[in-house]
């Protein structure tokens, strides 16, 4: 009669234990699913051009490089300065868009470069130590070379711009004169 007041407290705790272990596969699996790490490190994936800038003569002398690991990427440039000065573009295999960039209508292949853009300032004072200081702010985005079936590359034309690969990093040597920044 003894045994008899265990049993259902027995019963009752392997019911509650069969029950709570019904669903730890279901909590399991959240556990494993949702994990969460810090830290970590940085890796670089994809392509990478730079952009090199020299400044001489209020012109600014822009070149793309493309890294050697990279693949082929179309390249366009775009400047920007204060609006009481002009610039003027020029380069050859430099093309003006319908959108403000200046497209390079030659593939940039990994290790490859553009031809030099020379941004001409104008309208600078006769005396430019009295003009207030401006910068001209260069950016340029690089896309990847995409192929038609027979294997010929899309021109710079067809080329899907909304897919940007790389707007690099920037280094720029050389000096304004008469106080202007570049």
């Amino acid at each position: 009669m003894k045994n008899r007041k265990y049993y259902p407290g027995v019963l009752a705790l392997a019911a509650a234990f069969t029950v709570a272990s019904a669903g730890i596969g279901t909590a399991w699996s959240y556990f494993t699913t949702y994990a969460e790490a810090a830290g970590g490190y940085t890796i670089r994936l994809g392509d990478r051009t730079e952009i090199r800038e020299d400044f001489s003569d209020w012109t600014k002398h822009v070149t793309i490089d493309n890294q050697e690991s990279s693949e082929p990427v179309y390249i366009r440039v775009r400047a920007f300065c204060g609006s009481q000065y002009t610039i003027v573009y020029s380069g050859e295999g430099w093309t003006l868009g319908d959108d403000g960039y200046y497209y390079y209508d030659r593939i940039v292949d990994g290790g490859g470069k553009t031809a030099t853009l020379d941004l001409k300032i104008e309208g600078i004072p006769e005396d430019p130590e009295t003009m207030e200081s401006f910068n001209v702010v260069v950016i340029y985005e690089s896309t990847p070379v995409k192929y038609h079936e027979d294997g010929s590359p899309y021109s710079v034309e067809e080329t899907d711009w909304d897919e940007i690969l790389d707007t690099g990093s920037t280094e720029s040597t050389g000096n304004a004169e008469g106080g202007a920044e570049s």
